[in-house]
């Protein structure tokens, strides 16, 4: 297991750091900030101020290797709207999109497993065929569409939940979060539920096939010949082992939720990091959108190293044949 860890632990930084090159050169050859910052009527000295204030009159592969330097020491940069440091102003934001992402995640797996069960337990049945069937949707609805359509329907007709914003919030361990209050928990459901869609029908998908395969299995036969009820074989035997991709499916689903939650935010008005992402890169602020993107590498990265050890653990064949390799 210690192989496997040190081995995976490598390759996640040289993940990171080939990231960091591929992220910082692509968004500082795009764009002039200084365009924007200044005053549409402001003198070529006035511009050069700017620019020399930002560090931006500097060669590109100077400002690489500050960046780089400055990455090593956890600083990536300060904001060139906010003049406060890019990462401080996206972990302010941070809260807020993962708890929109935790309930999300959390409405998926309530939708997504039990219905998988159902279909994978009833392949034939029109109950099964029609959960399949509907799963279909959840891939196929544009994510903004769906927004916008429960908007209409629960906000605009029916008036029983807000359509944006994030609602009160109380102090939790030093941050400020809204679902753990009712007028929070009324402004995180459409949003939540929209981000939670297209998961639940890939989780109903997984399930199902999981299910399958598991009622296959020998020591599924062996425990229905010793008598089991249906319901001990299901919850002991096929929930477990079922699980497994779940489980590694779910892991990486996460990361996607918390990182590209842009449109959800957007259409929601949702002030989490998506909305911040859209207003700097409208506004070309590059240390913004660099340390956005970044973090995300970096949620990617350890989300993908923590299911990868769960998953060994789980099986240990995993590490088994990680460590001959």
């Amino acid at each position: 297991m210690l192989v496997y860890l040190i081995r995976r632990i490598g390759q996640s930084l040289l993940v990171i750091a080939v990231m960091a090159c591929l992220v910082f050169l692509a968004v500082y050859a795009v764009g002039d900030p200084v365009a924007i910052l200044a005053n549409p009527e402001a003198s070529e000295e006035e511009m050069a101020a700017i620019a020399s204030r930002l560090g931006l009159d500097r060669p590109i592969w100077e400002q690489f290797f500050i960046f780089i330097w400055n990455a090593l020491q956890g600083d990536l940069g300060t904001s060139f709207v906010y003049s406060d440091p890019a990462l401080e102003v996206i972990l302010e934001r941070l809260p807020a999109t993962m708890e929109l992402a935790l309930v999300a995640l959390i409405l998926s797996i309530l939708m997504g497993v039990p219905l998988g069960v159902i279909a994978g337990l009833k392949p034939d049945s029109f109950v099964g065929r029609t959960i399949m069937s509907t799963s279909i949707l959840g891939f196929s609805l544009p994510n903004f569409w769906i927004g916008l359509m429960l908007i209409l329907f629960f906000a605009v007709e029916l008036r029983w939940l807000p359509a944006s914003g994030r609602g009160d919030t109380v102090e939790v361990l030093g941050m400020h979060l809204s679902m753990f209050t009712w007028d929070g928990l009324r402004h995180l459901l459409l949003p939540a539920f929209t981000l939670a869609l297209y998961k639940a029908s890939l989780v109903i998908r997984i399930a199902q096939a999981g299910t399958r395969e598991v009622m296959l299995q020998d020591y599924v036969r062996f425990a229905r010949a010793k008598g089991l009820s249906s319901r001990r074989i299901v919850m002991v035997h096929v929930l477990k082992n079922m699980m497994i991709p779940v489980v590694t499916v779910l892991g990486l689903e996460l990361g996607s939720m918390i990182a590209f939650a842009v449109v959800t935010e957007t259409v929601f008005a949702y002030p989490g990091m998506g909305k911040l992402l859209i207003d700097s890169i409208n506004r070309l602020d590059r240390p913004i959108i660099v340390a956005y993107l970044m973090m995300t590498v970096f949620i990617f990265v350890i989300i993908n190293l923590v299911v990868d050890l769960l998953y060994a653990a789980i099986d240990p064949r995993v590490r088994l044949s990680e460590a001959k390799g």
